[in-house]
C-alpha cells in the first residue's frame, strides 16, 4: 500500500465541514465530538483567529484520507497506538511473538519429549 498509515489525514468520511476535526480524532484515537468540543471551548475561550488559521492551514495542507487505509477497526486502533506512542507498540509486538515463540517452543517440547502420551504410542506401534 502506498499510502502512510502513521500521517495526518484529512477524514473526509467523517466530516462536518473540512474534515480536519476527524482527522485529528483519527490520528489520536481520541472521539471526534470531544475533539469538535475542545475546538469550539479553545476558540471561544480566546483563541478565536488563530484556532481558524490553523484549521484552514492543516485543511489547505493535509492530504484526504484514502480509502479503506485501514482493513479492520482493530488495524485502526494498532496504527493509532503506532502514532502516539511508536516504542510502546514496538515493544508490545515483540512480547507478542516472544509469547507465541515460547508457547511453540512449549508444543516441541511436549509432543517430542520421551516421556509424552503420543511418544509412548508411537513406540508401541513399533
Amino acid at each position: 500500500m502506498s499510502a502512510s498509515r502513521t500521517k495526518f489525514y484529512l477524514d473526509k468520511q467523517n466530516r462536518k465541514w473540512l474534515g480536519v476535526c476527524s482527522g485529528i480524532a483519527d490520528y489520536t484515537g481520541v472521539d471526534v465530538t470531544w475533539v469538535r468540543i475542545g475546538t469550539v471551548v479553545l476558540t471561544m475561550a480566546g483563541g478565536f483567529p488563530w484556532t481558524l488559521i490553523a484549521y484552514w492551514l492543516a485543511a489547505w495542507m493535509a492530504d484526504a484520507k484514502p480509502y479503506g487505509l485501514y482493513d479492520t477497526p482493530e488495524d485502526a486502533k494498532f496504527w493509532q497506538g503506532v502514532r502516539s506512542n511508536p516504542k510502546r507498540s514496538t515493544a508490545e509486538v515483540r512480547s507478542t511473538f516472544r509469547d507465541i515463540d515460547r508457547r511453540l517452543a512449549d508444543i516441541e517440547m511436549h509432543y517430542t519429549s520421551r516421556n509424552s502420551r503420543l511418544a509412548n504410542e508411537i513406540d508401541s506401534l513399533r
